[in-house]
């Protein structure tokens, strides 16, 4: 199921899931999880062309397109960005490894502000991490556009799934706290929905599929983080893929962050004589 109509019936979805979650030994993660990403891709774009993906060069991404490669599918993945953004760097060089279809685009601050606005004005939501990763999500969907792409995969859940937070590595609980954060994401579907609806895109979520986050929510917290390495049992299967260890061991930022859209914002703040990034935000139409 790729979105709900609220965040109430989203959370009823995920206590259900809860309720049926499949139970692994430790042993078995790895392949277990492996197969069930590889048939939740198959199934989302069954009868599908062509596709874009949203690619960072993170784990989540990567582990995406190196699965869409074995398949044999048609697909190319889309990285944008500012100078010197870290996502564009290593997008490329893992693209490289991978011998996979890449296109980026490092965008000027005027091109950011301007695609800043339309992601405000489409989503109505005015927050830093809001605005940031939507700007991320509108930008790259419009450089896919290009290609007369209508469907693009994308790695969200991921991090509530798999424990990839920081936050993660001090809970007593991981997968109570997996099961709590995948409850919490609506308004991140939400918001990235609207973008790609607006756009004419339809999102593809692999790591959303009903069958996958029944595993995900009954693998042992230690596969999860391990060696202080977060989604660790997600790193192990795109080494076993072939992923070089640099990086599938690469510890990612978010994606404002490594897009340089968040330095952005602070620099149209201030260019527009605010002392915070929320005060220019907010005056935004």
């Amino acid at each position: 199921m790729e979105k709900l109509a609220s965040n109430k019936e989203w959370i009823e979805y995920i206590k259900k899931i809860q309720e049926g979650k499949t139970l692994i030994k430790r042993e078995d993660c790895t392949n277990t999880l492996q197969e069930s990403i590889t048939n939740s891709i198959k199934k989302k774009t069954n009868k599908i062309k062509k596709f874009g993906i949203l690619f960072s060069g993170g784990i989540d991404s990567s582990l995406i397109a190196l699965i869409c490669k074995e398949l044999k599918l048609n697909f190319c993945c889309y990285t944008i960005g500012l100078e010197n953004s870290k996502d564009l760097e290593y997008a490329k060089k893992t693209a490289e490894s991978l011998k996979i279809k890449l296109k980026t685009k490092t965008i000027t601050i005027n091109e950011f502000e301007n695609n800043l606005k339309k992601t405000i004005k489409i989503t109505g939501k005015k927050d830093i991490v809001d605005a940031g990763v939507g700007c991320v999500v509108y930008s790259a969907i419009e450089l896919a556009k290009k290609d007369k792409i209508k469907h693009i995969l994308t790695g969200m859940g991921a991090d509530e799934l798999f424990a990839g937070y920081a936050r993660f590595e001090k809970s007593k609980g991981i997968n109570k706290e997996c099961i709590s954060s995948t409850k919490n994401i609506y308004k991140d579907i939400e918001r990235d929905f609207l973008i790609a609806e607006h756009l004419n895109t339809r999102l593809i979520t692999p790591f959303l599929d009903e069958e996958l986050m029944k595993l995900a929510f009954g693998i042992p917290a230690e596969c999860k983080i391990k060696n202080n390495i977060r989604k660790y049992i997600l790193r192990q299967i795109a080494l076993k893929l072939g992923l070089k260890k640099e990086f599938a061991l690469r510890k990612k930022t978010a994606a404002q962050y490594g897009s340089n859209f968040n330095k952005a914002i602070a620099k149209l703040a201030k260019k527009n004589n605010f002392k915070y990034k929320k005060d220019y935000l907010e005056s935004l139409p």
